[in-house]
């Protein structure tokens, strides 16, 4: 029951703004709403005993991308400059698409196992972190070097810019 209860509150804290984000005039505020329904997301991810994809989802989606979009849509101008029209001339077949969409999500849903066959969830962290330090330290120390490297690069191409 509170499942159910928990799960409908994570449904609207994710439709909701997601509607917003894309009718909204504002961009500033359709990208506050974009923060409220990768939030939404997260808990989903909770729910779902994925703890690592919660954690990623709130650090790098609803953290870092949404900073960078608002870094760039308050770099980008003026707030008069942020009202634009969010709707054009296509909506009405957008809107029949999507409904077939959501038409052939509901048809594929009968065929989805009952909450009976699923099995209970747990952590996955533990498991990714032996994974990770155990059987895939190598590749993953060279994806570190990797990123390292390109870091260094980035840094190289930014000072060689300054000197001209």
């Amino acid at each position: 029951m509170i499942e159910m209860a928990v799960f409908a509150l994570l449904a609207v804290l994710t439709i909701v703004p997601a509607a917003l984000v894309v009718t909204v005039k504002n961009i500033f505020h359709a990208a506050l709403f974009l923060v409220l329904s990768l939030t939404g997301v997260a808990g989903f991810f909770a729910m779902l005993g994925a703890d690592f994809l919660f954690v990623v989802q709130i650090l790098l989606y609803a953290g870092g991308i949404t900073v960078i979009l608002l870094f760039v849509v308050l770099l980008s101008g003026s707030p008069k400059d942020w009202l634009i029209r969010q709707m054009n001339e296509q909506w009405l077949g957008a809107l029949a698409a999507s409904a077939v969409f959501v038409a052939v999500l509901a048809g594929l849903f009968q065929y989805l196992p009952g909450p009976e066959s699923i099995s209970a969830v747990g952590p996955t962290t533990e498991l990714l972190g032996v994974l990770l330090l155990r059987e895939m330290v190598l590749p993953f120390e060279a994806v570190s070097l990797v990123l390292l490297a390109a870091l260094v690069g980035a840094v190289l191409f930014t000072r060689r810019g300054e000197g001209k």
